[in-house]
């Protein structure tokens, strides 16, 4: 198993450092790992939000085998492999022999995923594709298939894969709404490679966040083991329902589990599936408005009589919450009639809207309720999450493109006045992946001709005919010519 990337090692809140500075706590996510033509879709309902008591005890027989037994087949292994150039400026990976010149290796990783339905759609963490260009899925059953990335958002390590199979184990989702302390839960994956592994745990804490993982964090923390290549598995109740997908550890330097792992909720990560599914990538409610917390201090200096709430620090001009009304000053305490408990709680509330709705804001204003309706915006850095494939399918060549816009030009790292499209999508085995071409790469010409856009591309592959074609790529920032055979 390789060791995390330095990127991936995260230091804890200011709050746990202050607890362990003389351990040297750490967070890191548990995964080593460094075109889709879209459909409607058939993802799975959450499960009602009351639960029997039996979902949250020991089974009358004493064993979790039949629950496993179920589940087990819908808990997938994922390998990724993806391609490393060594920059002059990084350091080498390798121990450098004299005369050898560094050049392309593969790197590849490994992670564990989820079936979500029985016609291919599985979840997994952002974390553990972010950058492959080959996908494989290992079923219990000794299938494998290769899967293409749906949509992906970082922002909640939250990852949507798409198989092309029919009648796949499929696991039936829970509520994490209706979870408790203490409720008794099984973790499912792929730890250190070695093949899909059960641990048994409690529920130790929910809605944990401020961690620093992910910038929308509302964690189930679990003792049941949790290590690396665990990240994208399931954390299932006693019933065998999906309620997280595993996520994280903390450890003191020991690289694997020491009882505290976190999961996505999976009401959280259902919101953010749903949108991937349907558009490839989620859009957020967007306030504008700077918080603090409010503490018993603050309290009593804005005459709010108790702790609770987000206090406003600024009111970005023009925002929503400024067209609203809101001022610097302003305490919310609900959101839709729901009780803002701390500006973690107000902003997962607000990301959870839809840019364009109208949320209902209870403020405390001068020790005096007020009552604002603020239109929400969309987040203008976190609204569009990642590059994602685009709808056109692939040509005679096996690629799938999409027009180059700014926005994309800077997430593929080349300069603002590219001209060309995007590489969305190569079928495997065609004649682009047997050039070399990748996904994100940047066609600038075909033949000797621009193309400016999907319907150039074309036109230059179809006046082709059966000859080979030349391509000039622009791969993060570096032209190359490649030529494809028909």
């Amino acid at each position: 198993m390789q060791k995390l990337r330095p990127t991936k090692l995260l230091t804890a809140a200011a709050a746990f450092l202050a607890l362990t500075a003389a351990g040297g706590l750490t967070i890191r996510l548990t995964n080593p790992q460094p075109g889709f033509a879209r459909e409607a879709g058939r993802l799975p309902e959450l499960a009602a939000k009351t639960r029997p008591a039996a979902s949250r005890s020991l089974p009358a027989a004493g064993t979790f085998a039949p629950v496993v037994e179920a589940v087990r087949p819908a808990v997938v292994s994922i390998t990724t492999e993806r391609t490393l150039t060594t920059a002059p400026s990084e350091p080498l990976p390798y121990f450098f022999v004299p005369g050898a010149v560094p050049g392309p290796r593969q790197r590849r990783g490994a992670g564990s995923g989820v079936i979500l339905s029985s016609d291919g759609y599985v979840v997994t963490n952002h974390h553990v594709i972010a950058g492959a260009e080959k996908i494989t899925l290992h079923l219990t059953d000794k299938r494998e298939f290769e899967a293409e990335v749906v949509g992906a958002d970082p922002q909640t390590d939250i990852a949507l894969l798409k198989v092309p199979a029919e009648d796949l184990p499929k696991i039936a989702l829970g509520n994490s709404e209706s979870i408790e302390v203490g409720d008794i839960v099984l973790a499912l994956g792929n730890p250190f490679g070695i093949g899909q592994t059960v641990t048994m745990g409690i529920v130790g804490a929910t809605g944990r966040g401020n961690l620093g993982i992910e910038r929308y964090e509302n964690f189930i923390q679990t003792d049941a083991a949790i290590n690396p290549g665990n990240s994208g598995g399931a954390l299932v109740n006693a019933r065998g329902e999906l309620i997280g997908i595993n996520t994280a550890i903390i450890n003191r330097g020991s690289g694997g589990n020491q009882g505290v792992g976190f999961a996505v909720p999976i009401n959280m990560a259902h919101h953010v599936m749903k949108q991937l599914a349907a558009d490839g990538h989620v859009s957020r409610g967007y306030m504008g408005v700077g918080i603090q917390p409010v503490d018993q201090d603050i309290a009593e200096a804005f005459g709010a009589g108790e702790p609770g709430g987000a206090l406003v620090t600024s009111v970005e001009p023009e925002s929503p919450a400024d067209k609203a009304g809101l001022r610097q000053g302003d305490i919310i305490r609900k959101l839709n009639g729901e009780t803002v408990e701390d500006p973690r709680a107000l902003s997962l509330k607000v990301a959870e809207q839809s840019p364009g709705s109208e949320a209902a804001v209870e403020v405390l204003r001068d020790g005096r309720e007020r009552k604002l309706a603020v239109k929400l915006g969309e987040h203008p850095e976190f609204g569009k999450t990642e590059f994602r494939a685009g709808k056109s399918a692939p040509g005679p060549i096996g690629i799938g493109v999409q027009t180059l816009t700014p926005e994309l030009a800077e997430q593929l790292q080349v300069e603002p006045e590219t001209r060309g499209v995007v590489v969305a999508r190569v079928t495997p085995g065609s004649p682009a992946a047997g050039a070399g071409i990748q996904r994100g790469d940047v066609i600038e010409q075909a033949n000797r001709r621009e193309t400016v856009s999907a319907a150039d591309f074309r036109n230059a592959v179809a006046d082709a005919g059966g000859k080979p074609i030349l391509l000039l790529l622009n791969r993060r920032g570096s032209a190359r010519f490649v030529v494809v055979h028909r």
